[in-house]
């Protein structure tokens, strides 16, 4: 149920129930994390065959690991003998192969199964039949996306369409050459409340003047309102004495060589549906990875990626990394302080939608389609 007979200006919300209720947290599990493709890993900490890493994506657990032939692998972390999990570890090197501490059934970094306690007297095993199971991967823009589907949907309607919806075209990204982009820093949050309120927070500017006021400061437009995600094509312009997108303006660091001069002094903001935030400006790129892991707490991964000269130089990045962490910190914790009440009866029907917010309603009626529940009524 949501709200009826509203006036023209407002549109109504998803009800409360859509983040609180563990049977709707279940439905977008496998309907939307397990069924689209789900970023996971910088390219580059998978380094050297062997290196590995594991990933909460839907209800399951996925190992991504880098292969002998240095393609990128990935598969269910499950042992096919007995269902343990096979890497407890968040992430790690291995020398040849994946071993289950359970009963040493071994996998080759290809996930075919190379051996187990009296394997030999097993000769009807098929090795490759029960070896690991795979799951579909992709590189772009240096990070490794997976998708649990057995038949994947479209990477370039998905996951490059996402991008053309916001920017027009993909070689607008391109320029910012972002897989060969080095992590200045990486900060990680623990944030008390459902991913959707942290995709609706994302999308519009609504609250920009109220609590973002050293991005307003860089980003005068935000004020008015009306986030740069809501015009195709367009970047917020920084002001007029703002030399640097850092936490005080000032100047920032080597700007990206391929950026175009219709990009420069501009900040553009991208939602790669269902977790993926790309935030681009001229000198670094911030990358945000949500992993949902409850209706009510959602981990998210934020990366800062500079050129990598300016990384290996050890140059300052403070300023320019404390800008958008006290944005995430003043997002994440509005988000906090919206959970709890989407389970209070005044939110039973929802809430309002204001004309600068209005793109947040295709938002969930693309979620309901998911769902396939169809709009609410």
């Amino acid at each position: 149920m949501t709200l009826t007979n509203l006036p023209p200006s407002l549109i109504p919300t998803l009800s409360g129930e859509y983040y609180t209720d563990p049977g709707v947290f279940a439905q977008e599990q496998e309907r939307v994390f397990e069924a689209m493709w789900f970023c996971v890993a910088r390219a580059s900490e998978l380094a050297k065959p062997g290196a590995f890493r594991t990933y909460q994506v839907g209800r399951e657990s996925v190992l991504v690991s880098r292969s002998r032939d240095g393609s990128v692998k990935a598969f269910l972390n499950i042992c096919r003998h007995r269902g343990a999990k096979l890497c407890t570890e968040e992430s790690g090197e291995v020398k040849r192969a994946f071993q289950c501490p359970y009963h040493a059934w071994t996998y080759g970094l290809d996930g075919k199964l190379v051996a187990a306690p009296n394997l030999t007297s097993m000769p009807d095993i098929d090795r490759t039949a029960y070896g690991l199971v795979d799951v579909h991967v992709r590189e772009w823009l240096g990070y490794v996306w997976v998708c649990l589907a057995d038949e994947p949907p479209s990477f370039e309607a998905d996951v490059l369409g996402a991008v053309v919806e916001r920017l027009g075209d993909v070689e607008s990204i391109e320029r910012y050459d972002i897989g060969s982009l080095s992590v200045g820093r990486r900060i990680t949050y623990d944030v008390k409340a459902n991913w959707k309120l942290i995709i609706e927070n994302f999308m519009e500017c609504y609250h920009c003047a109220t609590i973002h006021p050293e991005l307003t400061e860089v980003l005068p437009e935000f004020a008015d309102g009306y986030a740069a995600q809501y015009y195709v094509g367009h970047g917020a312009e920084f002001g007029e004495e703002v030399r640097g997108f850092t936490v005080d303006g000032s100047e920032g660091l080597d700007r990206i060589p391929g950026v175009a001069e219709d990009q420069d002094r501009r900040y553009y903001a991208i939602t790669v549906r269902p977790q993926v935030f790309i935030n681009l400006v001229p000198d670094h790129v911030i990358f945000h990875r949500m992993y949902p892991m409850a209706a009510d707490r959602t981990i998210v991964e934020c990366d800062w990626l500079y050129l990598p000269h300016v990384v290996e130089s050890g140059k300052d990045v403070e300023r320019s990394v404390e800008l958008f962490h006290r944005v995430n910190q003043q997002d994440f914790d509005a988000c906090e302080r919206t959970q709890p009440a989407m389970s209070s009866k005044a939110y039973a029907k929802g809430g309002v939608l204001v004309p600068s917010e209005h793109h947040i309603g295709a938002f969930h009626t693309w979620l309901q389609n998911k769902l396939d529940v169809g709009p609410a009524h």
